[in-house]
């Protein structure tokens, strides 16, 4: 199940919400859920793929995507974060084939060593279907980076196929980073990747424990799933915008791991593929630097067509400008975004604030230019 149904806030002016980020290429020549089917292939056929995004996006995905089936490509009614998107697929896996492995992945991630992501999916998976265990994927932190959640790690675990594996102690969601520095420092803390690996038989039954208003909601899309189209998009539209608005973190994986490390059966895998969630601009900057990590804050980047780049006494730069010749002169850790419409000046600081725009421009009125 790829989680598309994000508007990418955060790359604005680039993102907008009839082209999301996860349908931009903004690392290559293939879009971001382009490059996430691309690495799953290899684990599971084009047909046992699904998505799920918005009516903005859902065509646009699907001509993107021509392998997946489009019946497997679903459009939320209302946004309601990960966990009904999450579960839906739970259930409507659950009557016919409970014991199928789902594995949950972002359209936005990129990832750099696809054989050792291959590997650990694969560990993971075989762990997942082995009982009612949840897997998930914990990245090795590069710093105390505040936009993501963290997992602590418990006791060491029987490996799977190899891979290292460790109990979960908790989850924190977007420290702030005093505590993010702390974690860091302490050496017992990984992001949160947000992949996750369950049985349909696991996380339903986490839904119906955690999440009992939930449960019924889901089931009767499933139900409807098994009818016809006509009826399915009826009971959808209908039912779906009634669940819950609320994160697969906070509505399974927070609780469940209240119930300790032997009682959760809560285990975390190495991220360890080269993995970036592309966040946010300075994410795409530490991405396309493609230099050590101790080097990343003093280079430039210039995402342009035009070959002709000018940086004098400047670092640490990302700058977007199709079709300009780009000059930097005496400024650092900038973030300079150009579109035909737009202009963004920010500082690789401030870049997880972009989505702030999108507020302002929709409190002005501006829906042409979000």
């Amino acid at each position: 199940m790829i989680l598309a149904g994000g508007s990418g806030t955060r790359f604005w002016p680039r993102s907008r919400k009839a082209r999301a980020k996860q349908v931009l290429a903004l690392d290559g020549e293939r879009t971001m859920i382009q490059q996430t089917v691309d690495r799953l292939t290899p684990l599971a056929k084009p047909t046992d793929v699904w998505v799920i995004t918005n009516d903005l996006l859902d065509d646009l995905i699907a001509e993107q995507l021509p392998e997946v089936p489009g019946e497997h490509i679903l459009s939320e009614p209302a946004a309601r974060n990960t966990a009904p998107a999450c579960a839906l697929a739970a259930f409507l896996l659950e009557k016919s084939e409970p014991e199928t492995v789902i594995g949950i992945f972002p359209s936005d991630h990129v990832v750099k060593n696809l054989q050792r992501f291959a590997e650990v999916i694969r560990a993971g998976i075989a762990l997942a279907a082995s009982g009612d265990k949840i897997v998930v994927l914990g990245v090795p932190p590069t710093r105390a980076e505040t936009g993501y959640g963290y997992i602590e790690l418990g006791a060491e675990a029987e490996a799977s196929q190899g891979i290292a594996v460790h109990r979960v102690k908790r989850f924190t969601e977007k420290p702030n980073a005093e505590l993010a520095e702390q974690f860091v420092a302490s050496g017992n803390y990984v992001w949160n990747a947000g992949i996750f690996l369950w049985s349909a038989r696991t996380l339903a039954n986490a839904i119906r424990e955690h999440r009992p208003a939930l449960a019924p909601l889901l089931e009767r899309i499933a139900e409807a799933h098994r009818t016809s189209k006509a009826e399915f998009d009826r009971v959808f539209a209908e039912v779906y915008p009634l669940c819950e608005n609320i994160s697969i973190d906070y509505a399974v994986l927070e609780p469940r791991s209240a119930k300790g490390e032997a009682g959760a059966e809560i285990y975390c895998l190495p991220g360890d593929f080269a993995w970036n969630d592309l966040g946010c601009w300075s994410a795409l900057h530490e991405h396309a630097a493609g230099c050590p990590p101790e080097k990343v804050s003093i280079a430039n980047v210039f995402d342009g067509d035009d070959p002709l780049c000018i940086s004098i006494d400047s670092t640490g730069n990302y700058v977007h400008a199709p079709g300009k010749v780009i000059a930097l002169v005496g400024v650092s850790n900038l973030v300079v975004v150009q579109t035909k419409d737009a202009l963004l000046i920010t500082t690789r600081e401030r870049s997880q604030d972009v989505g702030k725009v999108v507020a302002e421009l929709k409190n002005a009125g501006r829906d042409d230019l979000i």
